[in-house]
């Protein structure tokens, strides 16, 4: 007899929920995201931080290894199947935020689950993507104060996720979400 799978049934189906209502919260914000970039683009950070939301509220109620890249893969298939043009940005945004999520999570040894360690984390996310998006969206076009609240929207944005993420899982948890502590 072969090693229980770390990804219990049980917790491969509650990461598929938290990624089904997370994907449809990730295409709510995709339709929005082009007006936002046209018309206030400065604050773009603040609706892309929503993206670290599948991994946020699957380690708070699961606290358990690959639950945020399960559960961000499956958020980026249900906002594909709302909009198939935009498969390769979610499914990529999904690979690079849970990868980071579970990383930092490792590093803890899948020990540490305090708010304090959601935070570096969102901080870190925030950090990696203002980066990439520097480049992508020509941020040097903005004034020195536009470039740096630009910058500073994209690691509020996580943070600020990540505390909405916090509260959604540890309503599920004193729900009795999980039928066992995991």
């Amino acid at each position: 007899m072969g090693h229980p799978s770390r990804l219990s049934t049980s917790i491969l189906l509650t990461c598929a929920a938290i990624g089904v209502a997370t994907g449809i919260l990730q295409a709510a914000a995709g339709a929005i995201s082009g007006p936002i970039s046209a018309a206030v683009p400065i604050v773009y950070g603040l609706v892309l931080g929503i993206h670290v939301l599948p991994g946020v509220i699957a380690q708070e109620l699961l606290r358990a290894p690959w639950v945020a890249l399960v559960t961000h893969l499956v958020a980026a298939l249900v906002a594909s199947a709302v909009v198939p043009l935009w498969i390769g940005r979610y499914v990529g945004t999904a690979l690079l935020i849970g990868a980071l999520q579970e990383g930092i999570a490792a590093l803890a040894r899948y020990r540490r689950w305090e708010p304090w360690r959601f935070f570096v984390s969102a901080v870190i996310v925030g950090a990696v993507i203002a980066v990439a998006i520097w480049f992508a969206a020509d941020v040097a076009r903005f004034p020195f104060w536009g470039q740096a609240v630009y910058v500073a929207l994209f690691a509020v944005g996580p943070v600020a996720w990540t505390a909405v993420g916090l509260g959604a899982g540890a309503a599920l948890r004193r729900a009795g979400v999980p039928r066992r502590r995991v």
